[in-house]
């Protein structure tokens, strides 16, 4: 069980960005799709960027190039179709919408995920504002509190350490570990989210042989719990940042 007195105290962060001019001369978004968890992400190689609307029912997804977007979905299950899980007059809404909101953001996209990164580590060593020159552009001021991690030690046992997603309810993890190799690929706990205490909760793999890992399995199940908690519970602060930019774009925040 991870010590909350271990925790970090969360932190308020103020962020000045370009987000260009707003608010968009847009339909707003339609009220079914009023509260999505949004993404974005940037390829520098392929020159695409991607936004991401998710919900409980459904994912939203949209590839934009210089041809032009593409969009697909994604079901509850995590499986990608091109056929929409929403009713077809609510999915039109969502689509006539993006296609507006991505002429908007697209050309915005690479340096504000460049920005958020960097506020993100401006806020590791403790600053409470991001800002950079500009120039003479309309600005926005986001703010945002940021949970605080909690503490934990490097991995201290031998070998190699990694984590993956694994199939299956409340978001599980495999801790992988390899004594040699900078791959792990020996799968020597497990953790997942407890719904009902918000809290990560893990148990060992059997047989492991805890001499050679080098940390007795109450250390690692500790140590790996610390680590679930601070990446994939509390929310990642460049995630966080563009998160925040986006719902300002979307006029969600106001």
């Amino acid at each position: 069980m991870t010590d909350p007195t271990l925790r970090m105290p969360n932190t308020m962060l103020r962020v000045v960005l370009d987000l260009g001019q707003l608010p968009l001369d847009i339909p707003p978004l339609p009220a079914r799709f009023q509260h999505p968890e949004f993404d974005a992400d940037w390829d520098e190689e392929e020159q695409v960027a991607g936004i991401f609307l998710g919900y409980d029912d459904g994912e939203f997804h949209l590839d934009i190039t210089e041809e032009g977007v593409e969009y697909h979905f994604h079901r509850a299950d995590g499986s990608s179709s091109d056929d929409s899980p929403w009713p077809a007059a609510a999915t039109k809404a969502l689509v006539d919408w993006a296609n507006g909101f991505v002429v908007h953001v697209a050309p915005l996209l690479p340096d504000l995920i460049e920005d958020a990164a960097e506020a993100a580590e401006w806020h590791h060593v403790g600053l409470p504002v991001y800002s950079r020159d500009y120039g003479p552009v309309p600005l926005e001021i986001i703010e945002l509190e940021l949970e605080g991690e909690q503490l934990m030690l490097p991995w201290l046992g031998s070998g190699h350490i990694d984590d993956e997603h694994l199939d299956g309810p409340d978001h599980p993890i495999a801790l992988l570990w390899n004594p040699e190799h900078e791959e792990p690929d020996i799968p020597i706990a497990r953790v997942w989210l407890n719904p009902k205490t918000g809290e990560p909760k893990s148990r060992a793999e059997a047989g492991v042989n805890w001499t050679a890992v080098g940390l007795t399995q109450s250390e690692v199940l500790s140590w790996a719990e610390s680590l679930y908690l601070n990446h994939h519970v509390i929310g990642d602060p460049a995630q966080m940042i563009m998160r925040a930019a986006l719902e300002r774009m979307a006029g969600l925040d106001r």
